[in-house]
């Protein structure tokens, strides 16, 4: 039997359904996902393995124009994900960009698709939110352009098409043996998926710029073969004025935060855990070489 085995990049702007289409396609959350803008910092690989197949998908942070280090290094990820895709998906979020032009007007988004030569798949989301004219339009328009190789309209939220995505990429991998154990979901540590778990909480209960504002490091995280597993996390921020909000009165806000991620992480890792949540200020972490650099935000070209 020959097996087909490849990477696949997922690209677009900022919210426009990265996370979830990549969530939905392997059929485990393993990015997360929020109603905010540039949920995703690094490139997360998740591993889609059957007995024909096996297909890496590389979610990466939305494609903008940097105001600082740390989004810089964010665009850093989209492009080593790019050189090293077999295949390319562009996600377009029809509800808030009906023609494409927000989109394809863009000279980042333009850079990126004109730079790679590999099949491109422009995947329409949302179109569940969406009027089917204007579905139906945007797809005229798109292929008239031959930018793209298919184009797929698509509910990642509902999971509809996800099939004819997974159908489509078939179609173009290279056959090859699988790079990774079947047994993988993905490359990332248990730690990793943790740090994500709590900055997604950070996202939902927190408002305006704090979310963006904080990195969550794992200090220590023991497991344990009698008891819950114990796990001590620093929620990082960039002033001290924001530290206070993290905590809340009394400490009712950081309570509040350990709460709703405890229980997420312990579905996650399927046991009970202790979790312990800190919070320190680094100035200007997001500026900072070197902290960036120990926070993890680094490529493979460095």
């Amino acid at each position: 039997m020959n097996i087909k085995s490849g990477y696949v990049a997922i690209v677009g702007l900022p919210n426009a359904g990265k996370s979830t289409l990549m969530n939905a396609l392997i059929g485990e959350k393993l990015s997360i996902v929020t109603n905010k803008p540039q949920t995703t910092r690094k490139k997360i690989l998740g591993i889609l393995s059957r007995e024909e197949y096996q297909i890496i998908f590389l979610d990466t942070p939305g494609i903008l124009n940097p105001e600082y280090l740390l989004q810089e290094k964010m665009l850093d990820h989209i492009e080593v994900s790019i050189r090293d895709a077999d295949v390319i998906l562009f996600i377009l979020d029809i509800s808030e960009d009906a023609t494409g032009e927000k989109t394809f007007n863009d000279k980042k988004v333009n850079m990126i698709i004109n730079k790679s030569d590999q099949k491109k798949i422009l995947v329409i989301n949302k179109v569940d939110i969406s009027n089917q004219l204007i579905v139906e339009n945007a797809i005229k328009n798109f292929a008239s352009k031959k930018i793209f190789n298919n184009i797929i309209p698509v509910s990642a939220t509902l999971g509809y098409n996800t099939e004819s995505v997974l159908n489509t990429i078939l179609e173009y991998l290279p056959e090859h043996p699988k790079y990774y154990p079947e047994d993988e979901l993905s490359d990332a540590n248990e730690r990793f998926f943790v740090s994500e778990i709590i900055r997604e909480k950070i996202f939902e209960q927190y408002r305006d710029e704090i979310p963006y504002s904080c990195e969550v490091l794992i200090e220590e995280f023991k497991e344990r073969t009698k008891g819950k597993d114990f796990i001590r996390a620093i929620v990082v921020v960039e002033k001290e004025s924001q530290k206070p909000i993290i905590i809340g009165d009394n400490g009712a806000s950081i309570k509040k935060l350990g709460r709703i991620a405890r229980e997420s992480i312990e579905e996650f890792l399927g046991k009970e855990v202790f979790l312990e949540l800190y919070v320190k200020v680094r100035e200007k972490w997001r500026s900072n070489p070197k902290l960036l650099k120990s926070y993890g935000y680094t490529t493979d070209d460095e």
